[in-house]
């Protein structure tokens, strides 16, 4: 064909025109492309007993607990002291100035470091004691009081972070500085995909509904693949027109004109690879023939139609409008069923540095029966076990108040000292509550876990050790947890 003769001189011509450093490069990249070419065409069944394919070989180095992992991270940090870290002892603190002692010259944020006083800011909500276990909930989240049972709730989480940018690129990285993979990115990567028609890794976003919610903005950094291979990057679904940017073909163009188009693409691109021995072209032609595949699985992934009455009943009428938060659990839970690897749902607004009492009822609403709804929902169909659900913030919020503190108003800054967040299922063990912090929700007097310990624990329920489980880049070992100690949190595994 005069195509390939075509592509023939332009590779002849980029072959050329290698600086010497492609040159070099040329050896380690033809050594890497028949490992990815070894990788893409395993196939095996791990020791979940789940057909994979891809995956690093020896891995996962011990039986996994979590085959799977739903991932909601509230993005802006939700206030472990309206929410989940009761301090009744506050009420009598009210607008005294919040001890030294405590604060211990701790760096401020911008927006509080300004202030003459630190006036202590009890929580208005009300709590209460809750199942077998007697967690202490916030009436703001009657769904999640309901399952205290299934969850464990770690209340000494901690970080060096005090911004959202980094700390949210640390929770998903390991690194406040983007460009490294994320957790999901490295999962996929380690273990491979169970479904050959849908992307291992898959990124949703829900709406919050209060208009006065602060809202931090998030971009595909946080669920890039970094210096790995781009095929283990996260697929976005969105929540109105197509789930996936052109995932229908053109008007007039039937799907046996695709299929060819794409054939004879990928015969440009395996031409390409064997003149430059490039191991992304490789990863193209795997993502083409995968988006193409997508074209018959996502309309039907994503056609809810059959759910039957009681799923709405679960997760609530929100859960029929599309790209709310119970509509994505629900759009969760079906990939879950699909065997897509890692689930990440992000859910916005929740930066409350003011009006926190008018705003935070809303948010919790919108999150609360959702996300009770999915962990039941799973229990239900047998897939809690190995399906690891997480609903975590970037850092936690200041038992001071940000601004002007009324009885009835007030705000709170951001805290990367102590925070709370809940795991269920995949290996966890429910009905924990870990840790203590102070009487001022400031300092952790008991059981810290640092984020690089809970990055060691998502990698150990899936069967992976954390320590030698890494990537050569730039001359580095690089893991997922960085170079400092990290541990597993035994306390909370079943």
């Amino acid at each position: 064909m005069r195509n390939h003769d075509a592509i023939d001189a332009i590779a002849a011509q980029m072959a050329q025109e290698e600086s010497r450093r492609q040159f070099f490069g040329r050896g380690i990249q033809g050594i890497g492309a028949l490992a990815l070419g070894s990788l893409l065409g395993q196939d095996a069944r791990g020791a979940t007993g789940v057909k994979t394919t891809g995956g690093m070989p020896g891995l996962p180095h011990f039986p996994a607990k979590a085959k799977r992992c739903i991932y909601l991270h509230m993005v802006g940090a939700p206030p472990q002291i309206d929410l989940f870290d009761y301090k009744p002892g506050m009420k009598d603190y009210f607008d005294k100035d919040l001890p030294e002692s405590i604060r211990q010259g701790q760096r401020l944020t911008t927006m509080t470091s300004g202030q003459s006083r630190f006036p202590i800011a009890p929580s208005v909500f009300k709590f209460a004691q809750h199942g077998k276990s007697g967690t202490w909930l916030s009436e703001l989240l009657p769904y999640t009081a309901k399952m205290v049972d299934d969850i464990a709730l770690i209340r000494t989480m901690h970080t060096e972070e005090i911004n959202h940018e980094p700390a949210i690129t640390f929770f998903q990285t390991g690194n406040m500085i983007a460009g490294r993979p994320c957790i999901g990115s490295w999962v996929s990567y380690g273990l491979g995909s169970m479904n050959s028609d849908l992307p291992s890794f898959v990124v949703l976003q829900a709406k919050h509904t209060h208009p006065r919610a602060n809202v931090q903005a998030i971009s595909a950094r946080l669920w890039s693949a970094g210096f790995l291979s781009g095929q283990y990057s996260g697929v976005g679904l969105r929540s109105g027109g197509d789930p996936v940017l052109y995932i229908n073909n053109p008007d007039g163009v039937p799907m046996e004109m695709r299929h060819k188009m794409l054939d004879a693409l990928g015969e440009m691109n395996q031409q390409t690879f064997q003149k430059l021995s490039d191991p992304e072209t490789k990863t193209r032609i795997a993502q083409y023939e995968m988006a193409f595949r997508m074209q018959s699985s996502v309309p039907e992934l994503t056609d809810v139609s059959k759910e039957p009455e009681s799923t709405y009943a679960l997760y609530g009428e929100e859960a029929k409008k599309p790209g709310t938060f119970a509509q994505t659990c629900l759009m969760a839970r079906r990939l879950a069923e699909r065997n897509v690897r890692f689930i990440q749902v992000y859910h916005r607004g929740w930066d409350v540095h003011g009006s926190l009492p008018e705003v935070l009822p809303s948010q919790c609403k919108d999150v609360d029966q959702g996300a009770y709804a999915l962990v039941q929902d799973l229990k239900q169909r047998g897939m809690l076990d190995d399906t690891l659900v997480i609903f975590a913030g970037e850092f936690g919020r200041t038992i001071y108040s940000q601004g002007k503190l009324t009885a009835t108003d007030y705000g709170r800054d951001h805290h990367p000292r102590c925070f709370s967040l809940w795991m269920a299922g995949g290996g966890i063990k429910g009905g924990v509550v870990h840790g203590t912090t102070d009487e001022f929700s400031y300092n952790i007097t008991e059981n810290p876990v640092h984020v690089r310990d809970f990055q060691a624990t998502v990698m150990h329920l899936f069967g992976i050790d954390h320590d030698r489980f890494s990537y050569k880049y730039q001359g580095l070992d690089v893991k997922l947890t960085g170079v400092e100690k990290a541990s597993v949190v035994k306390a909370i595994l079943a």
